[in-house]
């Protein structure tokens, strides 16, 4: 039961799914809006420049009527006339086109917002195949766009008779009037017309929009191993990011353990802890910890200083300090400037000891280590 779960699509689609479907050119879009749009804002233009398209257009009639001498002795002269006829009735006609392209351009911004994709424009050979065809035809989406077509013809058809049924009296009238009032009076009618009868499509438009946004979402759906699969692409295997750390942290080991023969002094717990630093006048601003460590690592730290004779100062509370308030690569805090700076002199002092021998120096024991950064003095539970 748990297999079969895991392969139902179920799951609702990830971001990562949503976005790699946008670059396919896979969005929800609704048809029923875009036709909707383009008629109402048609019928709306076609409303409102009815009586300039109307005079316009009687005006380019009239013209192309009218007789000219000139046409029969040139040739070139018709061709002029209708070219020019042309220019004025697409002139005329600009506007009223410029908003419906407008519109089918504009429509589809409305459900999934602005989009071009090449690979939607890649050829797909499956959908030449017949059995493919013959699926989508008696699919679920096929009978929901049957039915769909079939609701607009009867919706628009039953709203078209009813408004030309309402209207008969002013199309008739159209016969009695002057044939520049007529055309007028026409255009603002069929677009009256056209216009209402468009509007009736919202009807479809309110049922079919939501039905496309949940088909569309519900194509995307994913399983669960799909989800788990996802996720490892994205974040990684956590068998191999845990290897990868594994490794960054054996690195930085390996750059820390090469670093500590050039080490000034190695500060020691003496056998939890173990910090090494580094000073370089005019190059630092203050000794530098170069390596630390706990127990084992701690260890091999004291191993390696000593098989270089960096020299080992036993410090318990200063060690503990260091391990806790630093990291590997940072200057030492300003409150442990008196600590370290005792620490470095008795180290000069060993230096100078082992060139030109002399008196052995002692080791500092009382260093100046605030107990608030000391763990074990403020509580933190520190091992001494």
């Amino acid at each position: 039961m748990a297999e079969e779960s895991d392969q139902e699509r179920t799951e609702a689609p990830s971001q990562q799914r949503l976005e790699k479907a946008r670059e396919e050119g896979q969005v929800p879009q609704s048809r029923e809006l875009a036709t909707f749009v383009v008629l109402m804002v048609g019928g709306g233009a076609l409303w409102m420049m009815a009586s300039g398209l109307g005079q316009a257009m009687s005006r380019i009639v009239r013209g192309g009527m009218q007789f000219d001498p000139a046409v029969g002795r040139d040739s070139a002269y018709v061709m002029a006339q209708l070219s020019d006829q042309f220019t004025q009735a697409a002139l005329a006609l600009a506007p009223f086109l410029g908003l419906v392209m407008l519109a089918a351009l504009a429509s589809p911004l409305l459900v999934r917002g602005w989009l071009f994709s090449t690979k939607a424009l890649v050829p797909n050979f499956k959908r030449l195949n017949p059995l493919t065809g013959f699926k989508r035809m008696f699919s679920t989406q096929g009978l929901v766009e049957l039915v769909k077509s079939l609701a607009k013809v009867g919706l628009l058809g039953i709203v078209a008779v009813w408004l030309i049924w309402s209207n008969v009296d002013a199309i008739f009238a159209l016969g009695l009037e002057s044939p520049a009032r007529a055309i007028q009076h026409m255009g603002a009618l069929l677009g009256k017309i056209f216009l209402l009868a468009s509007g009736a499509m919202i009807f479809i438009v309110v049922l079919d929009l939501p039905y496309q946004l949940w088909s569309y979402y519900n194509k995307l759906k994913m399983t669960k191993e799909e989800l788990r699969q996802e996720a490892k692409e994205s974040e990684g295997d956590p068998h191999i990011k845990a290897r990868v750390r594994a490794q960054q942290r054996e690195m930085a080991r390996r750059r820390m353990m090469a670093e500590i023969p050039t080490a000034d002094v190695v500060v020691t717990n003496p056998t939890h802890y173990a910090v090494a630093l580094k000073y370089t006048e005019g190059k630092m601003g203050a000794p530098r910890v170069v390596a630390k460590g706990a127990d084992a690592v701690a260890a091999k730290i004291r191993e390696i200083a000593a098989g270089h004779q960096v020299p080992l100062l036993e410090a318990p509370p200063l060690a503990r300090a260091l391990f806790r308030h630093t990291e590997l690569g940072d200057e030492i805090p300003a409150t442990l400037y008196a600590a370290v700076a005792e620490v470095l002199a008795y180290v000069f002092q060993l230096r100078h000891f082992r060139q030109a021998g002399g008196v052995h120096p002692e080791a500092p024991t009382a260093l100046p280590v605030p107990p608030e950064l000391d763990p074990l003095q403020s509580g933190m539970g520190a091992s001494a």
